[in-house]
């Protein structure tokens, strides 16, 4: 199955996206540290007024003389960061709690389940901006947990869902008999089978948690002394680069925003051709080619029809 995942041209693509994202995470700071000797803070003189890309800059440099690029690769870190971490924290909240609610039932079932409900119909934003707001420069360690401590409810009810249509199967009914500890049934019986629900949550989350904390950034909430995304459109901005034709300061940070998201949209595809055998592009293609000699024949057909007429 993991083969076939990996063979799929969508996951192809958006693993790719993801890896050069994560690639400039890890070994951003570094290579502008390194090979091009600028950090975020270092102003060039001659640029003040904002250069557009050139072999000095490759990104350009914004009105301040900082040099884009080194935003970019220090600030995809930040965003990164936010973005796993956050995934990690809302999946770990709504696998536990949405399958505890669904294998337990009864009354531990029902309060589990009104929290989620409780959690789900948050203004997630509204919250959001107050709780981080309330943590006046918050790292991104604190943003992930807020982040991920909201984003949770909406899977949570999946997971759920499914845990208690696993719940009356035999095989679990079977354990229970034999004397099996519910955390183990959970754990080694039941979560293989959410894991066609939990991937694609998983990702999503990765995706939400970058652009929460982007919108986060870009209306002033955060530590400002860390760049991300959010932060260089929020700085571009206030000092009206749009206006002033600097696109070479907004564009980076919102294309790679907008990559995020179709990188983790091109895995979902691919997660749901192999968990549903209907979507999968090779039988869809298949079926085009067997609908379009069907359809050749059929009008070769009437042709000899009607001549034979």
């Amino acid at each position: 199955m993991l083969k076939r995942f990996l063979l799929i041209g969508k996951v192809q693509i958006g693993l790719a996206i993801i890896a050069m994202f994560t690639l400039a995470a890890v070994f951003g700071p570094w290579f502008s540290r390194t090979v091009l000797e600028m950090t975020p803070q270092q102003v060039d003189y001659m640029n003040l007024t904002g250069s557009p890309p050139d072999a000095e800059h490759w990104l350009g440099t914004t009105s301040q003389g900082q040099d884009v690029l080194a935003w970019m690769l220090h600030g995809t870190r930040t965003s990164m960061l936010v973005g796993f971490a956050s995934a990690i924290i809302g999946t770990v909240l709504t696998v536990v709690i949405g399958a505890w609610a669904g294998f337990s039932g009864g009354f531990v079932d029902r309060f589990l389940n009104g929290t989620i409900l409780v959690f789900g119909n948050f203004p997630t934003f509204a919250l959001l901006f107050i709780v981080a707001a309330a943590f006046q420069n918050a790292n991104w360690l604190l943003v992930s947990i807020v982040i991920g401590g909201i984003e949770w409810a909406g899977g949570a009810r999946q997971i759920r869902a499914q845990t208690m249509s696993l719940r009356g199967r035999d095989f679990t009914t079977a354990l229970r008999t034999v004397g099996e500890s519910r955390a183990r049934i959970i754990l080694v019986e039941v979560m293989p089978h959410l894991l066609g629900v939990i991937s694609p949550m998983f990702l999503g989350l990765i995706a939400a948690g970058v652009n929460q904390q982007a919108a986060l950034a870009f209306l002033g909430i955060g530590n400002p002394s860390e760049p991300s995304w959010g932060l260089m459109i929020n700085w571009a901005m206030t000092q009206n680069a749009l206006f002033r034709g600097l696109w070479w300061w907004f564009i980076p940070p919102g294309l790679a925003l907008c990559l995020i998201g179709f990188a983790t949209t091109m895995v979902n595809f691919g997660l749901d051709e192999i968990t549903n055998p209907t979507l999968s592009s090779k039988r869809m293609k298949l079926m085009r080619i067997f609908l379009r000699e069907k359809a050749r024949s059929t009008s070769s057909h009437s042709q000899k029809e009607l001549t034979a007429s």
